[in-house]
């Protein structure tokens, strides 16, 4: 489990480890590393997700990202409100710590086949959609050449990996 702090309030999410092995372990070490910490939610679209974990205020890419990891998109998990996907260019291949929350059933987002191949969902939040709701209810608009951008930064102040009960 990890407790993400932002601000504009606290939400956690449990990983799917067994059927995203890869992308949980590079998920977690970014969070162990404190790669996440003072990064943002660059990309708000209401009814659609909510993304971040790679750009700091400035919308700057931050550094200390490591090599792209293989796209899980096969594991069988549905990109459902409430769970996390990995974010990616067009390069099936290319996630490295960027993520977003779905906020609603966005099946078209799903692994179909090597042509339209999907986005590996990983984990889901198990407590403060609420949070993510507040995130997706900011004002957006334009800045630096990105879209969907809040006008006012939403920030990810840390992330604490939880260790599973027993």
């Amino acid at each position: 489990m990890l407790e993400f702090k932002t601000s504009k309030g606290t939400f956690t999410v449990q990983l799917f480890d067994k059927q995203a092995p890869i992308t949980t372990e590079n998920f977690r070490k970014y969070a162990e590393d404190g790669f996440f910490d003072g990064t943002v939610f660059h990309r708000v679209i209401p009814g659609f997700m909510v993304q971040g974990g790679g750009m700091t205020a400035d919308l700057q890419a931050k550094s200390g990202q490591r090599a792209p990891i293989k796209n899980e998109a096969t594991n069988g998990l549905k990109n459902k409100r409430g769970t996390l996907s990995m974010a990616r260019t067009n390069d099936i291949n290319s996630a490295t710590s960027q993520f977003f929350v779905n906020l609603v059933d966005n099946d078209f987002l799903d692994h179909k086949s090597q042509a339209n191949f999907g986005y590996a969902v990983f984990g889901r939040i198990d407590s403060g959609m609420e949070v993510i709701e507040a995130i997706a209810g900011v004002k957006t608009g334009s800045k630096g050449g990105h879209q969907d951008v809040p006008t006012e930064a939403v920030t990810i102040e840390s992330v604490t990996v939880i260790p599973d009960k027993e």
